[in-house]
């Protein structure tokens, strides 16, 4: 099996026209891209199944585990086409917001039938991630909300509503986003992200649906409503990743909290052993520029010394003019800020606030590879949660994965630090020890001399139990 070089942040980069052609996706692979996001807000049926089918074949040539995911578009409100594309907005001009009929310079169409019934005059609308903003004005039931112009500018078409001082009826799941829910699982993409997540309950009806098909597929809970972040603490419970979704997060809430707002999820998510993604604005200026700003580079860096798990690319790789030069540079910043940055200390988990018997051998198992400056931590999984959690304490030593199951390979590429590879089952523990020790050293990630740190299950076909470690030396 081929061994390539991985940081311990897990890069996501979403893919459309920009990085839709083989040559383009092969140079993002090579760059060190562990996850392709494929957006169901745009594109067709066809061009999803012909990017997922690139992936998969670009996995088999070069013997990687890059994984899918698939992200719903959400009950988000857009505004429709536009005249020649676009409309120039001024301070003060007044306009029309209409659930059908055929725009022009003071009226614009949304995809929202019921926004008159449910916005009063004062009431803010936030245009194209805030950019542009609009007071209520007035309401007519029978065409549409008036607003008037408070911070103008240009307006593209299919650009998203924002209503931050309104409280929606919008299911969490809308029509749409239950076919292409149904959609991914056909496809057996490896995660499913849930936009505009409010509660647990909105996590656990997409949950219902992946076990009614069947499906392996991971749920990831996208925090962008001031109503996820006040149900924080019960979303993480119920999801295998969480999202910081910063564009509308910085939208619906002020913008001068989200900073702080990143940190404590990723703190939270970290003591949870919950996964969990930065998105949005990473690299944005690379959709025109060679070079990112500073100031992204500094945003980038400071998402590595948190701890994140991974982050993700969104316009960069999608329409950006040069995909696999954004994936270079942001992978440098992050081998550099790993390689120079000061290793946060995150340990605790689940373990130091009374955890199972697994969680407390798996915070062990970090603690005894710190003593004994271990070159490794070796698990041996079936569902990937001994290694989720051994990463959540975010050891100086390499985690390494052995499974038998194919299909966990992918999920665990967004796991902080960990490396998985597939290895056959004999059934006896010893032998998984002594091919893994062998398999390490052969590939050139272990030395003689080296400390491996190893923890598993006895007997070895006990899902979920783990109850062993044990030392190694080379």
């Amino acid at each position: 099996m081929p061994i390539h070089r991985q940081s311990r942040t897990r890069l996501i980069a979403t893919l459309g026209p920009a990085s839709s052609g083989e040559r383009v996706l092969r140079s993002m692979f090579e760059e060190g891209l562990d996850a392709c996001r494929i957006n169901f807000s745009h594109g067709t049926r066809e061009e999803h199944r012909s990017m997922v089918a690139m992936v998969r074949d670009l996995n088999r040539e070069l013997g990687t585990s890059v994984a899918l995911l698939g992200d719903l578009q959400g009950p988000k409100i857009r505004v429709g086409e536009l005249d020649g594309g676009f409309l120039d907005l001024v301070e003060g001009q007044e306009l029309l917001l209409a659930a059908g009929g055929v725009p022009s310079k003071g009226r614009v169409t949304v995809d929202y039938p019921a926004l008159s019934e449910e916005v009063v005059p004062g009431d803010r609308i936030l245009l194209d991630d805030g950019r542009i903003q609009l007071e209520v004005t007035g309401t007519l039931p029978a065409e549409g909300v008036e607003t008037r112009v408070e911070q103008g500018g240009r307006l593209l078409s299919r650009k998203g509503v924002n209503l931050p001082s309104t409280r929606l009826s919008l299911p969490s799941m809308t029509p749409k986003d239950e076919e292409d829910a149904l959609f991914a699982m056909d496809l057996g993409l490896d995660w499913i992200a849930l936009s505009f997540v409010r509660s647990a309950s909105d996590m656990e009806t997409l949950r219902n649906m992946v076990l009614e098909r069947g499906s392996s597929a991971r749920l990831i809970a996208k925090i962008e409503k001031p109503e996820a972040v006040n149900n924080i603490d019960s979303i993480i419970a119920v999801s295998d990743a969480v999202m910081v979704a910063r564009g509308d997060l910085g939208v619906e809430m002020d913008f001068d909290r989200v900073p702080m707002l990143q940190k404590m999820i990723v703190r939270k998510c970290i003591a949870a052993a919950t996964p969990v993604i930065i998105a949005t604005q990473m690299m944005e200026s690379m959709i025109n520029s060679y070079r990112p700003t500073r100031a992204e580079a500094a945003d980038v860096a400071n998402a590595v010394l948190e701890g994140a798990d991974s982050l993700m690319l969104s316009g960069e790789t999608a329409v950006g003019r040069h995909p696999g030069l954004v994936v270079r540079n942001i992978q440098r910043i992050i081998d550099r800020t790993e390689e120079e940055g000061v290793m946060i200390a995150v340990r605790g988990g689940s373990a130091e606030q009374g955890g199972s018997l697994p969680d407390s051998i798996c915070f062990s198992a970090v603690e005894m590879a710190g003593e004994t400056g271990a070159r490794a931590i070796v698990t041996f999984t079936h569902s990937g949660h001994t290694a989720v959690r051994i990463s959540s304490h975010r050891p100086e030593a390499d985690i390494y994965a052995f499974t038998m199951n194919r299909e966990l390979l992918p999920m665990l590429s967004l796991v902080w630090g960990v490396r998985g590879f597939y290895m056959e089952s004999t059934g006896h523990i010893e032998d998984y020890v002594n091919r893994s020790t062998r398999f390490l050293a052969e590939a050139g990630l272990a030395s003689s001399g080296d400390i491996i740190v190893h923890v598993g299950s006895m007997p070895l076909q006990e899902h979920g139990k783990t109850n062993m470690i044990r030392l190694t030396r080379l």
